[in-house]
């Protein structure tokens, strides 16, 4: 297994994201190819993939660093091994790299949510070190995405 930053926005990574992100949710499509271009192009989100022996994507995360007034936070976001290479530590290498490219940035601490139904995830992630926040969550939703938007 490899663990690489994505630098370019190709044909193989948008149809990785068409077979991994359903795996993740059904909240929210793959990303179309000019969101995924845009994404590889932004400067605070840095997207991460892992690769099989056989070059082949099986796994990938996204880690976005900001500033704020209070300093810089970090947040870990879509967090997904594909089923067939779960449990061979795939999403731990991508979120030990998530952690290091925000260190690397100045960040002192970093944020991840996680469905409560994902139990192996939250289970990787507490054995990582993360600790559970006690706080509320909120979500004002600005619009309904639809196809045309994206």
């Amino acid at each position: 297994m490899q663990i690489e930053i994505v630098t370019q926005a190709t044909e193989e990574l948008w149809d990785a994201f068409q077979r991994l992100v359903p795996q993740l949710t059904s909240n929210n499509p793959p990303p179309s190819r000019d969101d995924l271009a845009d994404l590889v192009k932004s400067e605070s989100s840095t997207l991460i993939v892992a690769r099989a022996d056989d070059d082949s994507v099986i796994g990938a995360a996204c880690v976005t660093v900001y500033r704020v007034p209070t300093g810089i936070r970090a947040i870990i976001e879509d967090v997904i091994v594909g089923a067939t290479a779960r449990g061979q530590g795939v999403g731990e290498a991508l979120v030990r790299h998530c952690l290091a490219l925000a260190r690397e940035k100045g960040a002192h601490g970093i944020s991840l949510t996680s469905n409560p139904k994902r139990e192996a995830a939250n289970r990787l992630y507490q054995r990582m070190g993360f600790e559970k926040r006690e706080t509320n969550a909120y979500f004002y939703r600005l619009q309904k995405p639809t196809e045309s938007a994206r």
